[in-house]
């Protein structure tokens, strides 16, 4: 399960820095690496990171388990 949180949070990373270059500097990374004739593993990618994203939701219900247990093991 580590592992998983670990790929899905890197895709994420991944998709928000590709988002902060679309919005500072109008270009898509991702796109412009994989244009043309492997346009559709750009789409791959995109789809990867959405899905990354669906998963890291569920980070906010541990969040409040990690504090309860720190407390409780002091």
């Amino acid at each position: 399960m580590k592992t998983t949180n670990l790929i899905a949070l890197t895709l994420v990373v991944i998709g928000a820095l590709n988002w902060g270059l679309i919005g500072f500097f109008k270009f898509d990374l991702v796109t412009a690496l994989f244009n043309g004739n492997l346009f559709w593993l750009a789409r791959l990618i995109f789809a990867l990171v959405g899905l990354a994203g669906l998963w890291c939701l569920t980070f906010y219900t541990s969040i409040g388990r990690q504090g309860q247990m720190r407390m409780s093991n002091q």
